[in-house]
């Protein structure tokens, strides 16, 4: 009998646990108020990581997900994200920025991928009406055609900015928010996705909040996938379009409707004439 006892003492004492553990992972200011002592490190942090808990409250998202991501072992404060954020490759004299992208190997990379997705090309600029050599370039200078799109893993380019650069906090709350909202409702680890050191991600490179706002699903496959070129090339016309791009025009002069659209991708003029010089030597060049 004693024995027995023992035997029932034990299990409510474990389903007391389990009922608790539960308890701990509902949504409660308790929670939200460790989840951000879980994965913030200065006050900076603390102030973002706070708000993209109340913000993900709302969304839908479970306090049990985002406490399993908040403790991935692969979390980390990346020092080199930070000093690139602080000596942008934009801010160079044009002169040479043109020279990491205006290259011998780009412009032909450029070419080869035109003709090896001249079908998929001129099916998107059906569609969309947008210049196909502008869709080339762009992703000609964001991940060399695919091939140069993974250096950070997009978590701790975010993180990184949540501790680190203060002038990007409600950037920074933005971004997070979108980019784990992106990796729950598409069943993706969050520390599986690598992008930029900005934290754009896929051959398109866009930050988590274009992707959510504009990529689509252009082969009707079901998912939005940013290394599928369907996707990708119709989701980058897609958001010139929501930018301003006058599809009518081929006129690409400053502070036009189409330059305006380019620079919206990437908010530096260097930018700008990095891919319209680009799509000037393919047009050359094809």
């Amino acid at each position: 009998m004693r024995k027995a006892c023992s035997y029932i003492r034990l299990f409510l004492v474990m389903v007391g646990m389990v009922g608790a553990q539960h308890r701990q992972l509902e949504w409660t200011t308790f929670v939200k108020k460790s989840l951000v002592e879980k994965i913030a490190q200065n006050d900076l942090a603390k102030e973002i990581y706070s708000e993209v808990v109340e913000k993900l409250q709302i969304e839908g998202i479970p306090a049990k997900y985002v406490s399993q991501v908040f403790s991935h072992l692969d979390i980390q404060i990346d020092d080199e994200i930070e000093f690139r954020w602080n000596h942008p490759k934009e801010q160079l004299p044009y002169e040479e920025y043109r020279k990491i992208f205006i290259t011998e190997e780009r412009i032909s990379g450029g070419k080869r991928f035109y003709w090896k997705h001249r079908a998929l090309i001129d099916n998107i600029t059906d569609y969309y009406n947008v210049d196909p050599l502008m869709l080339v370039s762009i992703v000609g200078i964001e991940s060399k055609y695919g091939g140069n799109e993974k250096q950070y893993l997009v978590f701790n380019a975010l993180h990184t900015v949540a501790h680190r650069i203060p002038r990007k906090e409600k950037w920074a709350v933005k971004e997070m928010t979108e980019f784990l909202k992106y990796c729950y409702f598409n069943h993706i680890s969050p520390l599986t996705v690598f992008g930029s050191y900005a934290g754009a991600f896929g051959y398109g490179q866009f930050l988590p909040s274009s992707y959510n706002g504009y990529a689509v699903d252009f082969n009707n496959d079901g998912i939005i996938d940013p290394q599928n070129w369907s996707d990708v090339l119709a989701s980058v016309a897609n958001y010139l379009l929501k930018h301003g791009y006058d599809s009518g025009s081929r006129d690409f002069s400053k502070n036009s409707p189409n330059w305006k659209s380019i620079i919206s991708y990437n908010p530096s003029e260097n930018y700008v004439k990095v891919v319209l010089e680009l799509r000037k030597e393919l047009l050359k060049n094809l």
